[in-house]
């Protein structure tokens, strides 16, 4: 009886949370302290602004001003059905006419987020919060003071615009830091104007760094898990010691809110692209006239090569800078200005900060041989706008090696929307090796192993040669040209 409550003792003190004197005690696990930015977004919330854009009507598909990857919202479905906020959403959605969506007939009043980065006026923001606006208002922080802007200028290529306000004093402004020092797990914090309201302030981490997103050749995003809505658009992203390092642009989300993924511009690049903007109103990029592709393990075995670092010329623009300084189909660029390309999304973002007129040394591999050559950038000419296909719906061709082809005849080519120079067999289908390969109908296969591809002949031969071996292709798609490589079977 003794041992027992001895035990019964023992087992009351450790649901207490107490310890007989001999047990042998277990220290807790720290815990992290609560992280308080109230003096932080005290300090930093004066330069965040709240933007209007008023259009006149016009009978378009309208959409909430935050772009996102993904789906976008049905039509009519309210993102906060069930919830609380199910009203407010609606009473927002017909006063300011953002239905996701909808076809807006009436003005519309859109709202998003920008900074205030000069005490003179000179706000940041996205170009997507002012596109086709007819009136930009800015209001500030404190909810009183609103004032007109004028549109400084835009570059849709970066989604971001310069706006100028006339303000009687003074404006509180924003530190532009560096993006150059982010480090994921880094913490940050937002403030902007999700769904109208203004001043909300949102935080979390740096979740990964320069991610491509598929929203153009200059892709270098910062992600992060802070919550960013539709509103957000433009505004700018802190680091903890209050100096902005992003200016939240993009969202992934399947239901138009906030997943925990969003990314930002890197304000190293808004750098760049403002400075252009307040000189000019307009950005002049580098340019050097080539297409370049990934070089995959498959790509550099049918050249030659040992390994796949570097870029993968698919094609030269006559007349451009890349043909004077030498550079051809098939080179593989492996260092532009001193710096080493180590992926292909390296060489557009490289060549489009080098300053117009500079002169630079282009390392580059061909026939497995290196070769230095020296090339003078030149400006960006104006986006051309990208050929539509229209694929042929008639199947005369011949059958190889998983693809159906079809000659080039006057009515082919017109169906299929391929130019009078380009030459080759048209693909009607592809399978097996040549799916794998990635080929797609549409596409025409100009050179097989270096060779011109006149007809079906040609191209067997062209297989004939390399039985177990990638068999390298020079193809026309829809905008240009692209290597690519196939297997060939052990038995063709």
């Amino acid at each position: 009886m003794g041992k027992l409550m001895g035990l019964l003792v023992v087992a009351v003190m450790g649901f207490m949370g107490l310890t007989a004197p001999h047990a042998q005690s277990v220290p807790a696990p720290p815990v992290a302290p609560l992280v308080d930015y109230a003096d932080l977004v005290e300090r930093l919330s004066p330069a965040v602004v709240n933007i209007a854009t008023i259009s006149k009507p016009k009978n378009i598909a309208g959409s909430g001003k935050q772009r996102q990857v993904g789906p976008a919202l049905p039509n009519g479905e309210n993102p906060f059905a069930g919830t609380p906020f199910a009203e407010m959403f609606e009473q927002f959605n017909r006063g300011f006419g953002q239905g996701f969506g909808d076809m807006m007939t009436q003005p519309r009043q859109s709202l998003g987020t920008g900074v205030i980065i000069s005490a003179d006026g000179f706000v940041v923001t996205n170009n997507h919060v002012v596109e086709g606006a007819d009136a930009i208002v800015v209001k500030l922080n404190n909810s009183r003071d609103e004032y007109p802007a004028t549109l400084v200028g835009r570059d849709t290529k970066t989604d971001l615009a310069l706006l100028k306000i006339k303000a009687t004093k003074p404006l509180p402004a924003a530190k532009l830091g560096t993006s150059a020092n982010l480090r994921v797990g880094q913490a940050v914090l937002a403030i902007g104007n999700p769904f109208g309201l203004g001043g909300t302030v949102t935080s979390g981490i740096v979740s990964a760094l320069a991610r491509n997103i598929g929203q153009g050749p200059y892709d270098d995003f910062i992600q992060t898990d802070v919550a960013i809505n539709p509103g957000n658009s433009g505004g700018p992203l802190f680091n903890v010691a209050g100096d902005v390092v992003g200016i939240n642009t993009a969202i992934f989300s399947r239901t138009g809110g906030s997943n925990g993924i969003s990314f930002a511009i890197p304000v190293d690049a808004v750098k760049q692209v403002v400075a252009q903007l307040q000189n000019t109103g307009r950005v002049a990029r580098g340019y050097m006239g080539v297409k370049v592709q990934a070089l995959t393990p498959s790509l550099a075995q049918g050249l030659g090569l040992t390994d796949d670092r570097g870029a993968l010329v698919a094609e030269v623009t006559p007349g451009s800078p890349a043909v004077r300084a030498g550079i051809r189909e098939g080179d593989v660029i492996l260092t532009f200005n001193s710096k080493a390309i180590g992926e292909l999304n390296d060489l557009p973002k490289l060549v489009a900060a080098t300053p117009v007129g500079t002169k630079v040394r282009v390392d580059v591999l061909r026939n497995g041989k290196p070769l230095a050559l020296t090339a003078t950038v030149a400006a960006l000419p104006d986006d051309e706008p990208e050929a539509e296909v229209s694929l042929p719906s008639r199947d005369d061709g011949a059958e190889q090696i998983g693809l159906l082809l079809s000659k080039l005849t006057p009515v082919v080519r017109d169906e299929a929307g391929v130019p009078e120079e380009v030459t080759g067999m048209l693909v009607l289908r592809a399978n097996g090796a040549a799916q794998e390969a990635g080929l797609k109908r549409g596409d025409v296969i100009a050179e097989a192993d270096w060779r011109p591809v006149h007809d079906a002949t040609s191209l067997k031969a062209a297989v004939a040669r390399r039985p177990g071996q990638q068999l390298l292709l020079r193809v026309w798609r829809a905008d240009g040209y692209l290597f690519l490589s196939l297997k060939v079977p052990d038995e063709a």
